[in-house]
């Protein structure tokens, strides 16, 4: 099974074309490839391109628990690249169909940075309209939090401190993904406000736990830092991994910028996938 592999700030997906498969994907496929002890590792997996309808191309992204994302910045920043040094695509933008929606994505500076139109964030889980910006609270490990929801096809719990720390987000992250009132599970951000137009966030992804970057995390904590006046319209949101830039307009579209790297190519031996 051939595939590449990127990283875009540390967070790092393994990109599979479907050509390559000879059956379907399982669930322990899935979980034994992304192990970083006996798999190749990573923080999922992007199989693709596949056909669309309605876009050039499609992407499922699978995260390391074997659960299908419906969206990830990061995931759709490295598959616009691999698209890219597959001559698949040159410098003008393309469409990629999503589970959670169709994207905009150009890839630009010789293939390191890529810039994804990331759709409208909505301040609500739910699939209607209605997406008012209200806080809520929770209470975990006897420590109540105040947050905010947001979704960017994927769903967002952000939660706003004066001190934030990877400790934190190791904690608390994995009680508040999985807690009842979230139907559907939830990514979780920890932001610091550092000035107009920056931010700084811990991540817990859902499905893949402690992450060091996360695109869609960023355009949700940035859009709701920005919805409540916090910052400006153009914010650059600092992780463990790096800066990704988040860009809203008034309708709250958000394009979001950053870098991506790749990091090898190789082939998969069918022994990897079985049990010892």
């Amino acid at each position: 099974m051939k595939f590449s592999k990127y990283h875009a700030l540390g967070n790092d997906y393994i990109v599979i074309d479907p050509k390559y498969l000879d059956k379907e994907l399982s669930k322990s496929d899935i979980i034994a490839i992304c192990n970083r002890n006996f798999g190749v590792g990573s923080d999922g997996i992007l199989l693709g391109p596949g056909k669309s309808e309605n876009c050039d191309f499609s992407l499922r992204i699978f995260n390391p628990d074997s659960s299908e994302a419906e969206k990830s910045g990061n995931g759709l920043r490295i598959f616009s690249r691999y698209l890219w040094d597959q001559s698949l695509v040159a410098d003008d933008e393309f469409t990629i169909q999503t589970k959670g929606g169709i994207v905009k994505s150009t890839v630009s500076e010789n293939g390191l940075v890529v810039s994804v139109g990331m759709g409208k964030v909505r301040f609500t889980h739910e699939l209607s309209e209605e997406s008012d910006l209200i806080p809520n609270t929770i209470s975990v490990n006897d420590r109540d939090f105040t947050y905010y929801l947001a979704s960017v096809g994927n769903p967002h719990c952000v939660i706003f401190s004066d001190n934030i720390t990877p400790a934190q987000a190791k904690e608390y992250g994995c009680l508040i993904e999985n807690a009842p009132r979230f139907k559907n599970r939830t990514n979780v951000q920890f932001v610091k406000i550092i000035d107009r137009s920056s931010i700084q966030i811990e991540i817990w992804e859902r499905g893949a736990g402690y992450t060091l970057a996360s695109g869609s995390s960023s355009t949700a904590a940035a859009s709701v830092s920005y919805a409540l006046g916090l910052c400006d319209a153009n914010i650059n949101v600092h992780m463990p991994g790096g800066i990704i830039n988040i860009k809203i307009n008034e309708q709250f579209y958000a394009t979001m910028t950053g870098a991506v790297r790749k990091v090898c190519e190789g082939c998969i031996s069918s022994e990897a996938l079985s049990s010892l």
